[in-house]
């Protein structure tokens, strides 16, 4: 499955994409805003292997983000939907952008990619998104792709050894579609 966008392309996760996986999810340099980053690349290997092995692949949906023109299809991030609330009809997304092509709009592309993938095609409600309030660039990017932030989750991260709080975004089905 690929998604298709004005600069970037998503592909569905496959095995050939695992050793890049492995490499981002345990990059604390590009999570230095996350509680806990895994250290052991074989625990995320096995985790995103059983998840390309499952039978029923609709409850998550992880991106290998690109460059549309690159033909070789370099991985430049990960782009993820996965179900928050099923009976809700409410998904959730996350993003990640190698840091040497920030600032290009790659974060706010492929996240809008998300929205309409989610929208579009899972039928979702409502999509969600939740960052550490000291992440000031994700939260600008969910603003900037039409979420509005709901909700402050007091102290509800343990970063950096201290309670640190948690913005809660979302954005109903209505809304993208009337931008």
């Amino acid at each position: 499955m690929e998604i298709f966008g004005e600069k970037l392309l998503l592909s569905r996760i496959s095995v050939n994409d695992l050793d890049f996986i492995c490499r981002l999810e345990c990059d604390k340099n590009l999570w230095c805003f996350e509680e806990d980053v895994p250290s052991d690349e074989q625990v995320v290997r096995e985790k995103y292997l059983h998840k390309i092995n499952e039978s029923d692949q609709t409850s998550s949906y992880d991106f290998i983000v690109s460059i549309a023109t690159d033909k070789r299809k370099t991985p430049i991030g990960l782009a993820q939907v996965w179900s928050y609330i099923e009976y809700r009809k409410s998904w959730e997304i996350g993003y990640a952008i190698l840091p040497e092509y920030g600032g290009k709009g790659y974060g706010s592309e492929a996240a809008t990619l998300l929205l309409k993938f989610a929208f579009e095609h899972l039928h979702a409600h409502k999509v969600v998104g939740m960052c550490n309030s000291n992440n000031t660039r994700s939260s600008s990017l969910m603003e900037h792709i039409g979420m509005t932030k709901e909700a402050v989750f007091k102290e509800e991260l343990f970063w950096q050894n201290q309670w640190t709080d948690q913005y809660y975004f979302s954005i109903l089905e209505k809304e993208f579609f009337a931008n």
